[in-house]
């Protein structure tokens, strides 16, 4: 599965849940995550997509350290299983 079909279904699905997915270009901030995921209740992460071989950049590493640090949901979301595992999430079933 393409990181842009990735992208696409997850898009669905947290529309379908009652939520909203922003893409999230940050300019001179390299490596911010691909998506913000907004849900019902305040719910907020921010979502890195990757393929099931796709590793993250050290830039990216980086702003994900950052965001944790700060206390801030963040998921890596990898290849169909990922997927799978972030829409339990956003449906309260984890």
């Amino acid at each position: 599965m393409l990181e842009s079909e990735i992208e696409k279904e997850l898009v669905r699905r947290v529309r379908a849940a009652g939520g909203k997915a922003f893409k999230w270009v940050s300019p001179g901030n390299a490596g911010v995550p691909d998506r913000i995921v907004i849900m019902p209740g305040g719910r907020i992460w921010f979502v890195e997509l990757k393929t099931d071989t796709g590793r993250l950049s050290p830039a990216q590493q980086r702003q994900i350290n950052f965001l944790n640090r700060l206390g801030v949901r963040t998921f890596i979301l990898k290849g169909q299983k990922g997927l799978e595992t972030f829409t339990e999430m956003i449906e309260g079933k984890r």
